[in-house]
């Protein structure tokens, strides 16, 4: 089993109080004979037709020595995830979580900002030190 990224958990509970139910801790992915895996896999139920919201979210801590490094193996697992979900039929919408800071330092420059402007990846925001969901993105 991969090691878990340093916020697994603190994504997971700032999920859980966001009203996420984590079903997949971690959730699978199998293409062929290569067995993968994203880090958490959650559901809620949205509206008054009570429909089922489902998610899956890898965890990227970006501690590497280059925030570029870090950003592009984390941009290269988010599209390798997405394709094994499009694929496999799975109808998830994909996020990749990031800390605050992360999301200030590397996503609200230029670098970032060319992702999330051309709709290439989700994001979902936390806050690692009262374990909280600030911002998804879309939202």
């Amino acid at each position: 089993m991969p090691r878990r990224d340093i916020y697994h958990d603190t994504v997971k509970r700032a999920g859980e109080k966001a009203g996420w139910t984590i079903t997949h801790d971690p959730f699978p992915l199998q293409i062929g004979n290569k067995r993968l895996s994203a880090d958490l896999g959650a559901e809620r139920i949205i509206g008054a037709e009570k429909e089922t919201e489902k998610i899956v979210v890898e965890v990227k801590s970006f501690v590497g020595e280059s925030d570029v490094k870090d950003l592009e193996q984390a941009l290269g697992q988010y599209v390798l995830y997405r394709q094994i979900l499009n694929e496999i039929g799975e109808e998830r919408d994909l996020y990749l979580a990031v800390s605050r800071p992360i999301f200030k330092s590397v996503f609200s420059i230029e670098l970032g900002q060319i992702l999330l402007n051309n709709k290439i990846m989700k994001l979902v925001v936390f806050d690692d030190v009262i374990e909280v969901i600030v911002k998804w993105i879309p939202d």
